[in-house]
């Protein structure tokens, strides 16, 4: 798809029913505020599950355009009621803190894995031609012995976190194969920017890191810093799954969602302090628990989508983190 064809196309939500679960949290939102102004009827399911990052200031700029919802996706009659009607449905609804996994694993299991389930099947008993689209993470993958990862990689994650959602994501191509449903599931990298969840440290390095600095206190690095990840700005991963929404071929299909040019835990932790005017940096050796659950570099191949869709990060790192920092320091009391 060329950016010609994709820029015709920007009207294809005018209009359209488009339902987002988890629609509060960081991805959620961020979507539905695009999608309001594209001229969508946007719906937001959220079950408000405490420190997932659920927040109603994060769709203040669209709040009289958009519906909400309080709902959990593992609610049959809920999900049954609203898939109905809907064109389009983006699922981030998850149990998303791969920490609270190691102790308590049925979280994950019941809501990834459950949730998923119950979705799928309102979608076959009531709505079968609407498109879903799932937001998955690159931790699916989890070692690999070629990088970038491409989406021919075999998935081999090790945590149950990571396992639940890989099972979702399979879950849901069942549905594609076997009743028809359209689904396209994509794995996200580490995405940062306004609207995610800052009250603790249990995900989203990299906004976690921008509040240290807004504080101004240290940030550690652990080692020498010097393992690479692909941080991707929000607003660029919400352009790569709108793009998937509209595209019929990306149906049936797995689409990583990264950035062609990695950057190191240092050169990020000195952006965000360059940036922000506040803040340092010191560096940490690895406890023995972070160091056993440390993957090492890990960056993906975008290659696919960007030659299905035509798309490919816009953002770089230090823009990104100046709206990151700019919007927290704006709304510090929202998210604090």
């Amino acid at each position: 798809m060329t950016q010609d064809f994709w820029q015709s196309r920007t009207s294809v939500f005018s209009g359209k029913k488009v339902l987002i679960l988890g629609g509060l949290g960081f991805l959620g939102s961020s979507l539905a505020i695009r999608l309001a102004k594209m001229g969508a009827r946007v719906l937001l399911a959220d079950a408000m599950v405490e420190e997932y990052g659920g927040n109603l200031f994060n769709i203040e700029p669209v709040k009289d355009d958009v519906q909400v919802n309080y709902c959990d996706i593992r609610d049959e009659h809920a999900m049954g009621q609203l898939v109905c009607g809907q064109d389009y449905i983006f699922h981030s609804a998850a149990q998303v803190c791969h920490l609270k996994s190691l102790s308590d694993p049925f979280p994950d299991i019941d809501i990834n894995i459950r949730g998923t389930a119950v979705i799928m099947e309102a979608l076959r008993k009531h709505n079968p031609t609407a498109k879903l689209i799932k937001l998955g993470s690159r931790g699916q993958y989890g070692s690999v012995l070629k990088l970038p990862a491409g989406e021919e990689a075999k998935p081999d994650p090790k945590g149950i976190y990571e396992i639940s959602l890989l099972a979702a994501e399979h879950i849901i191509g069942s549905y594609c194969r076997n009743h028809g449903i359209q689904g396209v599931l994509t794995r996200l990298t580490n995405i940062y920017g306004p609207r995610a969840q800052m009250r603790h440290n249990r995900f989203g390095v990299a906004n976690w890191f921008v509040r240290l600095a807004i504080e101004d206190q240290t940030i550690p690095v652990f080692g020498d810093g010097l393992i690479k990840r692909d941080f991707l700005y929000i607003d660029d991963c919400v352009e790569a799954l709108l793009r998937l929404a509209v595209l019929p071929e990306a149906c049936g299909q797995v689409y990583n969602v990264g950035h062609d040019q990695p950057s190191n835990f240092l050169e990020l932790t000195r952006t965000i302090v360059d940036v922000a005017g506040t803040g340092r940096y010191q560096h940490t050796p690895f406890s023995p628990e972070r160091k056993a659950q440390e993957p090492g570099d890990f960056y993906t191949d975008i290659t696919k989508i960007h030659q299905v869709t035509g798309w490919k990060p816009e953002t770089e790192l230090a823009e990104g983190i100046r709206r990151t920092v700019d919007y927290y320091r704006m709304n510090k009391e929202r998210y604090w």
